[in-house]
This record gives structure tokens, sequence and C-alpha cells, in this order.
């Protein structure tokens, strides 16, 4: 992250929206205190609410002291940076406004000195991501013979695979592939990105990274949350469009990817997509025995009780919106042939926790007393939040005369690192786009392929409305419904833990 990138003006879209107040500005003031935007920067937000620039300003102002960060009233570094910001009002439903908007911008970047690099964020409804975009190309502003064009889109890319494919080839034809950013805010945690560093850094994995030694993985992120106010959103995505095409699938394409030739983007990306082609196909039979959808109901959370999802502001009170999802699939290639990958995500469980558990098989015998008897309780667990870490668990003897084994755990947290700061991941994400670094951004042929795996899921689950959809109550662990359909072990379930381990370890 020591690369300054080029001089240029970030042109948020939907600026006065949440997102930009609680995401984007606080990431883009810490890149801006630690001396990472280039010298000549400007911000413009874009937005049909009618305010000044002044106005704008004090409202982010006001937003990032209520953020919880640690700002004072008089900071400096604030006040310096709220004047790169600029605010310009635009119908951005009406081709005819961008005439202005774009005058308006050139002028700020003419007085500022700017080079002719201009990088657009869509921080708005997903409905304005085929709207804009042909408004920029009808202005002649996708591209430019002196500077650059890119473009961030925030997730949900699309609902399904027609609509990501439409909406591929749309901005395929405005801006190259290469200037198209799709952000996963998931990637941008330091623990995700550690994966890499993990497995290629470091020679003692690579002999065992494969159906040989991994008995099978688990990818989780649970949440304590409900939909808050997202329930209009929510109730037309799910959890499966939400969490597991998105991030959960990314995710699993950073673990059981092949070393990439280089530590290029499109050589890393390249790999990727080629796990995504390794899928195997769903069936009928392979949904009706792999996967579970579920959706809570009202329990006690925190000692609070919560309503049922159906009973949540802007739900269908007869909604067949799945709240959890899990999913057993297999990537049919030479290193992962016949391991089981299980994917868990659900809202209003016991728990907010995301991580990626690799169980490494048993021993072929069992010699000592209180070794491990389970599948294995050898596993390198990856915890993205809420205490980003990495764990290896694994069996050693007891002091005494005896051979008795009790199992351990050698971990290392991030907060140990007292004097290195870590980055958010919007931090992350904002950088690596104006600097051009497409590492982290999904790549348009992996994200056709991961709707394309999902189709058969989706379509299916339409089809059968609320039938086969089980109920959970808020709070619970995960649904124990899990057991007998997927035919897991799931990590998460206190019950499943084998006998021999100490509960105390787990993490």
């Amino acid at each position: 992250m020591n690369k300054i990138p080029d001089s240029q003006i970030l042109v948020i879209f939907g600026a006065s929206g949440d997102l930009t107040h609680r995401k984007l500005m606080p990431a883009l003031f810490e890149l801006f205190e630690r001396k990472l935007l280039p010298e000549k920067f400007l911000i413009v937000g874009v937005a049909r609410t009618r305010q000044n620039t002044e106005e704008f300003r004090q409202s982010l102002y006001e937003s990032m002291l209520r953020s919880g960060k640690t700002y004072t009233t008089d900071n400096p570094h604030l006040t310096s940076f709220l004047r790169c910001v600029y605010y310009i009002v635009c119908e951005t439903t009406e081709g005819e406004a961008y005439g202005a908007l774009f005058r308006e911008i050139e002028q700020l970047r003419n007085a500022a000195g700017i080079d002719d690099n201009l990088l657009f964020y869509l921080a708005t409804p997903p409905t304005m991501y085929s709207i804009i975009p042909p408004f920029i190309q009808a202005h002649h502003q996708n591209r430019s013979k002196q500077g650059w064009r890119r473009i961030i889109i925030e997730k949900p890319y699309g609902s399904n695979e027609s609509e990501a494919r439409h909406l591929d080839r749309l901005l395929g034809g405005i801006f190259p592939e290469r200037e198209i950013y799709r952000i996963d805010h998931f990637l941008g945690k330091e623990t995700v990105q550690n994966i890499l560093v993990l497995r290629f850094a470091n020679a003692i994995w690579e002999p065992l990274w494969n159906r040989n030694y991994i008995d099978h993985i688990e990818i989780t992120a649970t949440e304590t949350l409900g939909v808050e106010q997202r329930g209009s959103y929510y109730d037309s995505a799910g959890a499966l469009r939400d969490m597991v095409q998105s991030h959960l699938l990314q995710i699993m394409a950073f673990i059981a990817m092949e070393p990439p030739a280089t530590f290029e983007p499109e050589a890393i990306r390249d790999e990727i997509s080629k796990v995504f082609r390794s899928l195997r196909p769903l069936s009928r039979d392979d949904i009706a025995r792999h996967t579970l959808r579920g959706q809570y109901t009202t329990g006690v959370i925190d000692g609070q009780q919560v309503p049922a999802y159906r009973e949540e502001a802007h739900v269908d009170p007869q909604s067949a919106t799945e709240t959890f999802v899990a999913l057993k699939l297999f990537i049919d290639n030479w290193r992962w042939a016949d391991v089981p990958v299980y994917i868990y995500t659900g809202k209003r469980l016991a728990e907010k926790r995301s991580e990626a558990v690799i169980h490494f098989r048993n021993t072929p015998r069992t010699f000592f007393p209180g070794q491990c008897c389970g599948n294995s309780c050898n596993q390198l667990v990856i915890t993205l939040q809420p205490d980003e870490s990495i764990r290896l668990r694994f069996g050693l003897k007891q002091p005494g005369s005896n051979f008795e084994v009790s199992q351990v755990s050698m971990d290392f947290f991030y907060k140990s690192l007292a004097t290195t700061r870590l980055p958010g991941a919007y931090e992350r994400l904002l950088l690596d786009a104006m600097r051009g670094d497409a590492l982290l951004y999904s790549r348009s042929d992996a994200l056709e392929l991961s709707w394309h795996f999902l189709a058969p899921l989706l379509d299916c689950w339409e089809q059968e409305k609320d039938e086969g959809l089980i109920t959970y109550p808020a709070g619970c662990k995960i649904p124990h419904e899990v057991i007998s359909r997927i035919n897991a072990d799931p990590y998460l379930l206190e019950e499943s833990v084998c006998s021999c381990c100490n509960p105390d370890l787990r993490p």
C-alpha cells in the first residue's frame, strides 16, 4: 500500500446516502490522515438532494463526529480533508443534467491542476447501475485520451445470472473490463487477504492443501442482527444472494485456488475463475439433500425479545425469503475431488462470527487416551470477525506420566500487533481502485460463473415458495436441521464437538 495514486477526482453518485456517510467518507479521511491520497485530489459528491457544498461538508462533519471514531470537533486534519470535498446537485435519471455536471467537474479539475483522471463510485440503489453509466458515455466521459476513467459498482450486482450478464454486457460496452471494479467489502478484510499469504508464502501448507489431507472445509458468516432498516431490499434478495453469492463463494475461491503463475491481479483472478468453473452443478437431488434454507421467528438475543422476520418493517407478512442458508458443495478438480465444502450464513443467530475452518483428516489409528475420535480435531481456523485471527488446533500430551492427549490451540490475533493499525475494508479497496489494482475486485467471468452455479437453487426455491423452508428461533446457534439435511458436522454446533476436546479451547 506504499504507491501513491495518480492525481484524480473521485465522483460519488448517491453522495447524500447512508453508505457515503457511514463508510466511504470515514475511509477516505483515514487515507487522508495517513497521507495515502494523491497530493492533488478532490471528492465530488453527486445526488438529487438539494444542498450546496458547505451544507454537504457540514453534514459529513456531523456524521463523522457521530461515527464512534475519536474525531475531535477541532481536528485540523478533518477540516483540511473537507476542503477537498464538493457537492453538485444532479437529477441523475435525466440525461440532459449530466452536461452541467461534467462542466462543473471540469472546472474543478482545471482549477486544482488535476490530471484528467476520474473514478466514478455508484453508491446508489442497484436500479441506477444501468442508468448512470450510459449517461456518462453519452457525454463522452467514459474514456480519456489524456488520462483514465474507472467505475466502482456496489453489490448486489444483479439478482440472478441473467441480470448479472446483462449488466456485464452493458458496462463492458461503456468501460474496458480492466476499469470496472465490482466491490465486495469482505475481500477488503485483512484476514481474507492473508489467506493468500498464508498459503503461498509458507511451504508447510502446500503439501497438505489437498484432498489427501483435508477432510472438509467450513465457511461461516453468522450475525445477531436482523434486517434492520433494509427490509425492502432484503426481502427481494435473501441470504443466498446477499451473502453466499457475493462474499462466501469468493472466500471459498481464495482457499481453493491453485497457485498463480505470478502475483499479478489477472493471474490471481484467472485462478479464481477456474475454481468457479470446477464447481459441481447442483442437480435437483443435490438441492434436496445438500441445501437448507430457514427463516427466523421471534426469539431472544442479548436478553431482548426480537420479532420474527415476517414482522420486520417493509417485509411481506407471508414472505418465503430465507434468512439462513446451509449449502454443501464440491469442487471437481484434482486438488479437491470429493472434499465437501460447507457454507453457513444466517441472521438473528447466537453470535456474530465470520470464519473459514480447514478440517484436516484424522490419523489412521488411535493410540492415545483422549486422542481425537471425531472427523478431525486438527483444524486451521481463519477468523474474519469479531476478532481477526488465525488459529491452529491439534493434540498434545498432558503433563504427567501417562500419554493422555489434550487439544490445544496456537493462536495469532491481529490485535496483538499493537504498533500496526489495521486498515478498514473500504480503505483498502478504495485505495486499490485509485491505484488501478483490481486484485480484490470481482471479474465479470467469475461473477457470472458464481451466478450460474446458484441458478438451479434460486429457481428451485422460487418455484417451491415456502415449501421446505424451515423456521428457527432468533438467538439459536445454528438450526438443528443442518445435521440431518446436509450430512454435516457443523463447527458451530456445541454438540458436534468431539467429546475428547475441551470446549473452553474453542474460539
